[in-house]
């Protein structure tokens, strides 16, 4: 499974992560706050590593099995 980004993104915005996981803003800032989700600030821009999503993505699909 991939998310809907070209890969050529290192990291995404917090509406690139919404839309590439089919998830709400509030999901998206509550995996984030419980380090579910790894991300970073750079300023006032919250930015998540598109390998951040692969590892979310990799960890659910290992808990369904």
């Amino acid at each position: 499974m991939s998310t809907a980004l070209p890969a050529s993104h290192e990291v995404v915005t917090v509406p690139e992560a919404m839309t590439a996981l089919r998830l709400s803003r509030s999901k998206i800032y509550d995996l984030i706050r419980s380090g579910v989700l790894r991300s970073y600030t750079e300023g006032r821009a919250r930015r998540i590593p598109a390998e951040a999503l692969q590892t979310y993505i990799h960890n659910k699909l290992e808990e369904a099995a």
